[in-house]
């Protein structure tokens, strides 16, 4: 899950995506450098011992990359360390301290820190993916449509909408979030949480429905903010990031907001866009505007 802003396709850094200039001397300065850190990264290369060897000034060298490739040298560093990370702790299986070693890095400190940094959780919890967990799992009728609804034992873990003919789609993308999780079609189980959800009546703070929160630190901070917009109310990203002290993470937290997995409980659909737009969410923008209108007419 990531809760920073995609990466560019590192990949796709070609000619088409370089304005080559006549000499095609800044095409061949950043051609270099891509190939230099793909093949080096164990080296961790710094932007002066990068610069050198191609006999430039590190500030100059800052300025065309980043120009020409749209992020600095060090960031397309992160990113290849972190995509071999992820193959590493991945399919290869290896453990956080060997990955950290592998990679080139310090320890398994800096491995956690690149984790944090770009991907909102540790390596731990990346790898993990919900091994150990249990999940109920059950379709039903709402009023926004079927309800797939997920519990561990500790409570309600999940809540996904989808239409009919839907609903295997809808199951898998709720588990690719935790695809080491084991899963178990329990429909009494899950039954239970269907009224404690969508009935209103049922809604006593004398007695709250237990949630569980699956998901990154930070992860969780963005949809506990969520937790604190009043019901029949609305607020900006902006407003959430300043709300967990991070002022200018807007577009991270706006990605935590579209992996909430739990949602009209966890009110991901009253958080809205800078200029008031309601803006993208996971189960349809048609499903939000139908959900903000039923607060809007209960409030």
């Amino acid at each position: 899950m990531n809760a920073l802003a995609p990466r560019p396709d590192f990949a796709a850094l070609a000619e088409p995506a370089i304005d080559v200039t006549p000499e095609g001397a800044d095409y061949e300065t950043v051609r270099q450098v891509i190939e230099m850190i793909t093949l080096d990264y164990r080296d961790q290369p710094s932007l002066e011992a990068i610069a050198a060897k191609l006999g430039q000034s590190p500030t100059q060298l800052q300025k065309l990359f980043t120009r020409w490739a749209g992020l600095s040298p060090k960031a397309f560093l992160q990113a290849v360390t972190l995509d071999h990370a992820k193959r590493l702790l991945g399919r290869e299986g290896l453990p956080l301290l060997e990955t950290s070693y592998e990679l080139g890095l310090s320890g398994p400190g800096r491995l956690h820190d690149l984790f944090v940094t770009h991907e909102a959780m540790s390596p731990g919890e990346w790898k993990a993916k919900g091994g150990g967990l249990t999940i109920r799992y059950g379709f039903h009728p709402s009023p926004f449509g079927i309800a797939l609804i997920m519990a561990t034992d500790r409570g309600l873990a999940g809540l996904a909408f989808a239409d009919a003919g839907g609903e295997r789609e809808a199951f898998e993308d709720m588990a690719r979030r935790w695809p080491n999780a084991q899963y178990v079609e329990d429909q009494e189980a899950t039954q239970l949480y269907v009224r404690r959800v969508f009935d209103r009546s049922h809604w006593s703070s004398d007695r709250p429905l237990q949630v569980v929160l699956i998901g990154t630190d930070f992860q969780v901070r963005v949809w506990q903010s969520l937790l604190k917009i009043p019901f029949g109310k609305a607020v900006t990203y902006s407003h959430v990031a300043c709300d967990i002290g991070q002022p200018t993470a807007s577009r991270a937290v706006g990605a935590a907001i579209g992996a909430n997995p739990i949602s009209f409980v966890v009110p991901c659909h009253r958080a809205l866009g800078k200029s008031g737009a309601l803006t993208g969410y996971h189960w349809g923008l048609t499903r939000k505007r139908a959900i903000l209108g039923w607060e809007a007419g209960n409030a």
